[in-house]
């Protein structure tokens, strides 16, 4: 991952690994808040993000520390409809609990390091990614492109629009066939 312009409270290098110590002896109920805010973060090829903001909130529980946080960003998408590229706001969430005792941990939760360093990357990276949509369309009224002369249909008719028959199949449909099989 690298970075570019901004850092949170953390160092500029590894902006999402939190030294908690401090909370361990805290009263249980006891938060923190951890601001984020970055004009660019990029994690390898994958994913890149544009005006990253969010905060974290990490608790004091009786079994561990347990860490909320509220996300969100602008990444740079292709429409499935139009091909055009448009940037899209993502908006997650993340609760992670981070256990004292090892045999109190599950599928659902971490143990606590012994240094109490936590590093958030990759739940930000990976719920993020699930933010993404799988069709991403730019908007809902895209109209995409002319199945026959490939022109952006959002811009306005290019002449190819569709007859359709007494079925109300498309005669340039590739199940228009399928019709004398009723």
């Amino acid at each position: 991952m690298s970075l570019r312009e901004g850092s949170p409270v953390n160092t500029p290098r590894h902006p999402f690994r939190l030294n908690l110590g401090f909370l361990l002896p805290q009263d249980i109920g006891s938060h923190h808040d951890f601001p984020f805010e970055f004009e660019h973060l990029e994690f390898d090829e994958s994913l890149s993000l544009d005006h990253f903001d969010g905060n974290l909130i990490v608790s004091r529980t009786p079994q561990g520390l347990l860490l909320q946080g509220n996300f969100s960003a602008d990444t740079e998408l292709q429409c499935v409809r139009c091909l055009k590229n448009y940037t899209h706001r993502l908006s997650w969430e993340m609760t992670e609990l981070y256990v004292f005792k090892r045999e109190n941990v599950d599928e659902d939760n971490h143990q606590l390091p012994f240094n109490a360093e936590i590093d958030i990357e990759e739940f930000v990276r990976e719920d993020a990614q699930l933010d993404i949509p799988i069709n991403p369309v730019c908007r809902e009224d895209c109209q995409g492109l002319c199945q026959i002369c490939g022109a952006d249909l959002n811009l306005g008719d290019c002449g190819h629009r569709e007859e359709a028959d007494d079925d109300d199949i498309p005669l340039n449909s590739p199940f228009a066939g399928l019709k004398d099989l009723r």
